[in-house]
């Protein structure tokens, strides 16, 4: 199945800017050592089979997933075979005393790159959820800055969203206030960013859940009113390695994409990724119709689906890169765009927010509405669309 087919392109979005500064991205990989955090996801894995396949000196990998590491180390090996460098994967977690244990016996990197988050807009919808999302997008990215710093690292990339450039949701905010946290501590050490669309096909995305929908012999659902932008894996490897290895201090790299040319509705991807398979969809009314049918559909050739309007909590109507107060270099490369970024932050505004978080979790109690308080102290213009209505609560 060709997945950029699916997502309405033709050719790979980097391929110019990749084949133009493979020789300067090569040579610089290959002279260098790596920490990928978060390597088993989706982005993960994509970043460090670009990372692997350039030889680099060292190659470490974390990720809290043991079995995902699992199938990451089995893919690199069929794909790409064994490096002369230091390659290994440790399933920890960065939350953790062991990371930390793991960091202080070694910590020798030039680059350390950050994939590792919480990505769902569903996880807003409980406060527990919430918060551990604010630890992970937030707190343990600075305490890992925090470590690369002590140990000399040249270089930290973080993974951001495009939902972070005037955020509906609460994913999108958390990714926003990190940002934030980010350009406190440029100050310190070299750091760059990429937002980036939705990367088809990762690991509990919707397009993902065809996947398994298909496996299962189960209905397939999809808003029909949204459109999105979508790389594909490799490109998130790609722009998450450019932005790492070219960008200056403060830049965040993003995609060029075309509101014409790339913009799709998962519905669409729907009717092309079951024609791919040889099946013409089916347009169900109800979820019990679209569950009844299964049954006997798929022997004819059909598949039942359900195309539906969203308003789910957090969705947002249209996606950017970059807001209108942004200062964009768009001419460095023919398809990465860069945010350039002047140092600038509220250390206060920062210490508030860090305060008060530490303050709710030592007392073991707090709101949604609390947080999305809070939230909004950091980002005044926060436009958190609250409908009561969530993804779990939909087939």
């Amino acid at each position: 199945m060709k997945i950029l087919s699916l997502i309405g392109r033709e050719r790979e979005l980097f391929h110019d800017d990749i084949s133009r500064n493979e020789d300067r991205l090569s040579e610089e990989v290959s002279q260098s050592r790596f920490l990928v955090i978060g390597g088993a996801g989706s982005i993960g894995q994509a970043v460090t089979k670009e990372i692997f396949k350039r030889n680099p000196l060292k190659l470490h990998v974390v990720d809290i997933s043991e079995n995902n590491m699992v199938e990451l180390v089995r893919d690199i090996r069929s794909s790409f075979g064994y490096i002369n460098g230091d390659f290994q994967t440790f399933a920890l977690d960065i939350g953790s005393i062991e990371y930390d244990a793991f960091i202080e016996s070694d910590g020798q990197y030039d680059y350390v790159l950050n994939l590792s988050a919480l990505k769902h807009v569903r996880s807003e919808k409980d406060p527990f959820t919430l918060m551990r999302m604010i630890d992970v997008n937030i707190f343990n990215t600075e305490k890992t800055i925090n470590q690369s710093i002590a140990k000399g690292v040249k270089k930290y990339f973080c993974v951001s969203t495009d939902k972070a450039a005037n955020p509906v949701n609460m994913m999108g905010a958390s990714k926003r206030i990190m940002e934030m946290f980010l350009m406190r501590k440029s100050k310190e050490i070299n750091i760059s960013t990429a937002r980036f669309a939705n990367v088809a096909f990762s690991d509990g995305s919707l397009l993902h859940g065809f996947n398994q929908r298909v496996q299962k012999l189960q209905p397939i659902v999809a808003p029909n009113d949204i459109k999105r932008y979508f790389v594909i894996p490799k490109e998130s490897g790609e722009l998450c390695l450019m932005s790492c290895i070219f960008g200056e201090n403060r830049d965040v790299f993003f995609p060029k994409l075309s509101e014409n040319l790339h913009l799709i509705t998962f519905a669409d991807i729907a009717v092309r990724y079951l024609n791919d398979l040889g099946y013409e969809p089916y347009l169900c009314n109800t979820e019990d119709e679209a569950r009844a049918l299964i049954k006997t559909l798929p022997h004819e050739g059909k598949w039942p689906c359900l195309f539906t309007h969203s308003d789910t909590t957090g969705e947002k109507d249209f996606e950017e890169f970059y807001t209108e107060n942004e200062v964009l270099d768009l001419d460095r490369f023919d398809n990465l765009g860069i945010i350039k970024n002047e140092l600038k932050f509220d250390h206060d505004q920062l210490d508030h927010f860090e305060k008060n978080i530490s303050s709710l979790k030592a007392g073991k109690k707090w709101t949604k509405e609390t947080i999305v308080d809070l939230f909004h102290s950091m980002i005044p213009d926060f436009g958190h669309k609250e409908t009561g209505k969530y993804l779990d609560a939909k087939m």
